[in-house]
């Protein structure tokens, strides 16, 4: 029974335990999480919080199970049209013109404070939880301590928990409130604990920032979020191109490697101003060139050949949200296609 991970266990090539085996976790984890508390009270959260929180928290072996078998773990290449096609539906782009449509005003509204745009508000809402419908039902306590125990992400999640603790702690949410996906996220935009404690905004004027139950909130934190991440106001997140035959990539090459989000971002050439991308050829999709001074990148998800995107840095906030070349694209024509619903 595993309480302490071994270093051994991080090393590559190295393969976790089975699925078969998660079930047999659950003896040492009471055990993990007397550890934990003890911890979190010198990391200086109050006895009481824990217990507050912690209340009937269980081994969850379906959460380290799902953890454990991503799809991108799979081995399988993944191909950006594959997962277009089933994110960007054209049910999801019709409830989100209804949906935003309905809620315009307060988009708006939020669109001029934050500085973003409504439809990207929108798209994030509606891959998320499709427009707040699907939040998840799992105990989140129990799931983030699974995750935290399991070890696999074991200081990721521990440092959840404890945002976790702290928020019912502070009065933010009540312990019956803490449902979400088995990941650790929730409410209708699926903050991480620490993301809500750093991000979430009151958009109804209550004093609450309730991401579950109110949309004005759930609008204001999604804006608060990508504009504390770099979205640029007035500065759209990019479009399709056409990239010009013969174009040689290797001369738009980024030579800062990049230390997080590494493999999306490798997929990035380096920053040239709008006006540059023009001169050597690009043609815009369906959309307009930006202010010529803008800096733009060369996104192909799938590598050369396979489809063309000039981005700007407001896409790159889409990506501190997942980071995700197909996420965050999947994002941005979303909210291309549900803009025009949303103009006042």
């Amino acid at each position: 029974m595993r309480i302490f991970l071994l270093a051994a266990l991080l090393a590559p090539g190295l393969s976790w335990p089975a699925l078969a085996d998660v079930t047999g976790q659950a003896d040492g984890f009471p055990i993990w999480l007397e550890n934990y508390k003890a911890g979190a009270i010198g990391r200086g959260l109050k006895a009481e919080w824990l217990a507050a929180t912690l209340e009937s928290v269980q081994f969850s072996a379906r959460t380290v199970e799902l953890d454990r078998n991503q799809p991108d773990d799979s081995g399988k290449r993944n191909m950006f049209t594959d997962y277009l096609a089933r994110q960007l539906t054209q049910q999801r782009i019709d409830d989100g013109r209804a949906r935003g449509a309905q809620e315009a005003a307060t988009l708006q509204r939020i669109a001029a404070e934050t500085g973003v745009p409504a439809e990207i508000i929108v798209a994030i809402w509606g891959m998320e939880t499709s427009y707040g419908r699907v939040m998840g039902g799992f105990d989140l306590p129990s799931a983030v301590a699974s995750l935290a125990y399991d070890g696999r992400r074991e200081a990721l999640f521990t440092r959840e928990l404890d945002a976790l603790v702290r928020m019912v702690g502070e009065g933010r949410a009540s312990r019956s409130q803490l449902t979400g996906s088995w990941a650790g996220a929730f409410g209708q935009p699926q903050f991480l604990p620490s993301s809500y404690l750093a991000y979430a905004r009151d958009g109804d004027g209550d004093g609450r920032a309730d991401i579950w139950a109110s949309r004005a909130d759930s609008f204001a934190s999604i804006g608060n979020y990508l504009a504390q991440h770099g979205w640029q106001a007035g500065t759209p997140w990019g479009f399709r191109a056409l990239v010009p035959a013969g174009f040689d990539r290797a001369g738009v090459a980024n030579p800062v490697k990049p230390t997080q989000c590494i493999g999306p971002l490798e997929r990035h050439s380096r920053w040239l101003p709008a006006s540059q991308w023009q001169a050597m050829g690009f043609i815009p999709l369906n959309a307009l060139w930006p202010v010529p001074a803008t800096p733009m990148a060369l996104v192909e998800p799938d590598g050369p050949g396979t489809g063309a995107f000039l981005i700007t840095p407001s896409y790159r906030a889409i990506m501190d949200y997942n980071c995700s070349n197909y996420y965050a694209l999947s994002v941005a024509l979303l909210a291309d296609a549900v803009a025009p619903a949303l103009r006042p």
